[in-house]
This record gives C-alpha cells, structure tokens and sequence, in this order.
C-alpha cells in the first residue's frame, strides 16, 4: 500500500510534466522484446525497440540520464561507498530530467517504461537499511542502464 502510494504522486509528476495524453499507437508496427530489469510485485511492463531499431532520447533529457549513468560507473570504481550520496545524486538528476521532459508520442512512452521503475530504484537504494541492501539496488541500477542503452540512443 505504501508503494502505492508514493507511485501515484511520481506517475502524476511524469504524465504532468510531459504533457503526453496521447494514447494513440503509431501506424509503424513496433517489434516487442520482453524483458524484466527489475523486480516488481506486478509484471514489470515490455519495452519495445522502434523498428528494431533505438529509440532517439531528446538531447536535453539524454544529458541528464547520461550523467546518472557516469555516476554509477565511477561510483562503482570507488572504495568508499556512500549509497546515500549516491542516491542523493541520482535523485537530483532523476528531477532536473522529468522537469525537462519534451518528449512526445511512442518514444516518449517506452522511455517511461525504463524510467518508472528505474525511479522506484533509487529510491529503495536511498532508503537502504543496510550495506547488503543497498548493494543488491545498485546492481539493479547498473543492469538499468546496461537495459537503457539496448533501447534508447
């Protein structure tokens, strides 16, 4: 229930801020590939590849999901690990890119698809009761981003 709760606010903030009420599938037909990057009490929803081919990400928004990415592979390279100063970090990010959202339409959607649950990571990683939990998000973070860029450019 609580889940529940903290996801209705963030799903608000996404369909508000991107201003998508579209519902319309695009004319070309999408090529479905299943994949589960995170773990959810639901099923976590299929992201489907344009064509087979990438999704594009607007340069603005790619900015900032790059440099999440940057703090994850050079978070992984450090001793001294601060999972809440990570998250902290990804958080801060996470806001400036659904506060730039300009994309629209079939992309726009599959984006949304990684980025929930995505979100939903670093949240659990920021509220992490211990080492051991903290470390099983932050894989989960990592694999996000090795399932990001098999979809998005």
């Amino acid at each position: 229930m609580k889940k529940i709760i903290i996801l209705i606010p963030v799903i608000s903030l996404f369909l508000f801020s991107c201003g998508n009420t579209s519902k319309e599938k695009p004319k070309e037909q999408t090529e479905t590939v299943t994949h589960k990057e995170h773990q959810h009490d639901e099923e976590s929803e299929i992201i489907e590849l344009n064509n087979g081919e990438k999704w594009k990400v607007d340069a603005n928004m790619l900015t900032h999901i790059r440099n999440m990415e940057n703090d994850v592979v050079s978070y992984a390279k450090v001793e001294q690990k601060d999972y809440k100063s990570l998250g902290e970090k990804l958080q801060s990010n996470i806001d400036l890119l659904t506060s730039n959202c300009t994309m629209k339409g079939k992309a726009h959607d599959e984006l949304h698809k990684w980025l929930l649950p995505y979100i939903d990571m670093v949240k659990e990683l920021s509220e992490a009761k211990d080492e051991t939990e903290a470390e099983k998000q932050f894989h989960n973070i990592q694999t996000s981003f090795t399932t990001f860029n098999q979809y998005f450019q």
